[in-house]
């Protein structure tokens, strides 16, 4: 079969995979040996590649020497690699990758493209490379059909949906070609096309509209991509007419099972489904008096036949809670929902668990649940698109947020960390849209490339990862480009956290939107998400002895750490702890005096940002640059909004001067 690569656009970005990232294999001469979709796959973009550097590439046999080798081989020496590893060296004037899966082979390919020109040169030891977590996913938060409130794409800031529009599938999918090119070039190999929050539109793509998910399942998979489906608890009722979706009526697991054996019909390499259940008003066992490994086994029972899993995610709460009750603690809700339930689960079903206890805050601790429950597969979900961070017209990267997350260890420096607990695989909310940029902001497309590296390698150095994501997308950069973009990148996380919510408290944005200060947004609100700060102190006292528990759902080590002030991160200060505004933290400087110095911090660092980035208006594709320097702009001017609401809020609660004099209001 003969493949083509998706073609460059003039009008769309090509992100980390510019021509010029493969000038190295186009120049040369190539084998490619095997068979099977995938390998067409390599060939096809190997020989796309030559056909633009004047290279060669021939297929399963012919005359050497060559330059590289992409083959897929059964030998001895291979055990082990799976169908995703890969091995690579060169000796002899030849480099060499072997897999032995189709999988494995295309990321070989990416990982020569990666390395550069160099991996094509002198000698090379052979290296192994396999994923630590077999599933690396994206859940796509998009609506078929506009939400009034929501939009096109909930939670999205790069323009509409890559699969959907004017309510249907879009009839043209070489876009979609071009993601998944993207996405495994960085590793990511499952994705789900729709919104968590089904709507009765979407809810449809799992009967009569199943042909509209098989289009885009076809246009992904030469990428090995697999597609999952966010379905509706209650489609039963919805879609089947039943009167009832009781988990254990077996007139509902006969419908689900029929379902399901139709989906396969039409998508043989379906991964399965996501369910949103008894969480912000979607349906759920509740309802039936039964429980969440109930209605996820239900599911499971009708997917494991095809080899199906069911991701079950575990953002339960009381989203109608009484903000005059300080007994009842949201961030408790995961581990008090789900901990009773542990070794319940059937064995292909997943448990998608925050990596925080609340949603996704610029600064949360680990959550408690993912250390909790041994019996059963979780999977760690992180939200790429900046619901929380900027929504894309800031620049955070949150490289370095994850990697914290990631390597966090649960049970105490003796335990395995986050990213060895995560069985069931790593899922990110995406940040990708129509944008001709595909995030939005230009410089946000590293948060999508980093999560692709870090769900392969958990323990993977984020800085290293920025560095390939800075020279994939920039082949070729001077040194002073290089070092400007690692400059504006590298620490925008922290700069976000300096001037947003202090010392872990979370929120404190607009209600309904998310974006930009509001201090009391949601402070009176049936949400959950409350800082309690009054005129003597600030902060949730979530601590055994005095509090609401929450701390003592962690394990011994941690629990001890988070119980009191004292031993508390002071990076985590405030959402275990309600203290004074005259706490001294370890930096030497009081709560209060922290919240002032911090949020002109932050500010100037945007400011300089915005300096270094105008000094690049030469060395960076003029478009990127324009768009970069307008988002900048808008950046400014509400980090300067966050500095003064906070900073006049805390004054005005606390009666406490800057003891430097700054103006505040």
């Amino acid at each position: 079969m003969t493949f083509s690569p998706p073609v460059p656009r003039d009008d769309v970005d090509s992100a980390w995979l510019p021509p010029a990232a493969f000038r190295a294999v186009g120049a040369g001469r190539t084998l490619v040996r095997g068979s099977g979709l995938l390998v067409d796959t390599v060939h096809g973009e190997v020989a796309a590649a030559c056909e633009r550097f004047g290279g060669r590439v021939t297929r399963d046999a012919g005359d050497g020497p060559y330059d590289l080798v992409l083959e897929l081989s059964d030998a001895a020496g291979n055990a082990g690699l799976g169908e995703e590893g890969f091995a690579v060296g060169r000796e002899h004037g030849t480099t060499t990758v072997t897999a032995t899966g189709e999988r494995g082979l295309l990321y070989g390919l990416f990982h020569v493209v990666r390395l550069g020109p160099g991996v094509l040169r002198g000698e090379r030891a052979r290296e192994t490379h396999r994923p630590a977590t077999a599933l690396r996913m994206l859940d796509h938060w998009d609506n078929v059909a506009v939400h009034p409130v929501m939009g096109q794409v909930e939670r999205g800031y790069a323009g509409g949906s890559l699969f959907w529009a004017d309510g249907r599938a879009r009839g043209d999918l070489e876009r979609v070609r071009a993601y998944g090119r993207l996405l495994a070039a960085c590793g990511v190999n499952a994705i789900s096309v729709n919104n968590v929050n089904v709507h009765e539109t979407e809810a449809h793509l799992l009967t009569d509209r199943i042909g509209e998910v098989a289009a885009i399942a076809g246009a992904l998979r030469p990428y090995g991509v697999r597609t999952h489906l966010s379905v509706s608890f209650a489609a039963p009722i919805v879609l089947g007419g039943l009167p009832t979706a009781d988990p254990l009526d077996a007139a509902v697991r006969d419908w689900w099972a029929g379902a399901t054996r139709r989906v396969y019909g039409v998508i043989p390499d379906f991964g399965g489904y996501v369910v949103k259940a008894d969480s912000e008003g979607q349906p759920g066992p509740f309802a039936y008096g039964r429980s969440h490994a109930d209605g996820a086994n239900m599911l499971a029972a009708g997917l494991e036949p095809y080899g199906g899993t069911v991701h079950w995610r575990a953002f339960v709460y009381d989203h109608r809670q009484d903000w005059r009750d300080r007994t009842t603690d949201r961030a408790r809700a995961a581990y008090d929902h789900f901990t009773p339930l542990d070794g319940q689960f059937a064995a292909n079903a997943v448990l998608q668990v925050k990596h925080g206890p609340m949603d996704f805050q610029v600064r949360e601790p680990v959550s408690p649940l993912i250390g909790a429950m041994p019996g059963t597969r979780l999977a760690v979900e992180v939200q790429a698109t900046q619901e929380y961070t900027g929504q894309q017209r800031h620049v955070c990267w949150l490289g370095p947020m994850w990697s914290e997350v990631l390597r966090f260890r649960p049970q105490g420096d003796a335990g395995p960390a986050v990213g060895e607990l995560a069985r069931g695989g790593l899922v990110a909310v995406s940040n990708a849209g129509d944008d001709p940029f595909w995030t939005g902001h230009p410089l946000a497309q590293a948060n999508l490339y980093t999560f692709g590296r870090l769900a392969w390698r958990p323990d993977a150095d984020p800085g290293q990862v920025l560095g390939e994501w800075i020279a994939l997308t920039h082949p070729g950069a001077p040194g002073e480009q290089a070092a400007g973009l690692r400059a504006v990148l590298e620490g925008s996380w922290r700069t976000y956290e300096k001037y947003t919510a202090p010392l872990g408290v979370g929120f404190m944005v607009q209600p309904g939107h998310h974006y930009g200060p509001s201090v009391d947004g949601y402070e009176y609100s049936p949400w959950g998400t409350y800082h309690f700060a009054d005129r003597d102190g600030i902060g949730v006292d979530r601590s055994a002895a005095t509090g609401t528990g929450y701390a003592a759902q962690y394990a011994k080590p941690w629990a001890e750490v988070y119980e009191s002030p004292a031993g508390c991160p002071d990076e985590l200060l405030l959402f275990f702890h309600h203290v004074p505004y005259g706490h001294v933290l370890r930096s030497g400087k009081t709560v209060i005096q922290h919240i002032y110095d911090t949020h002109f911090e932050g500010v100037a660092e945007v400011e300089e940002a915005r300096r270094v980035w105008a000094g690049l208006a030469d060395l960076v594709e003029p478009a990127r640059h324009a768009r970069v320097a307008q988002r900048y702009e808008e950046q400014l001017r509400s980090a300067r909004e966050w500095r003064d609401q906070i900073n006049s809020y805390f004054f005005r609660k606390s009666g406490v001067p800057d003891e430097r004099g700054r103006r505040i209001y």
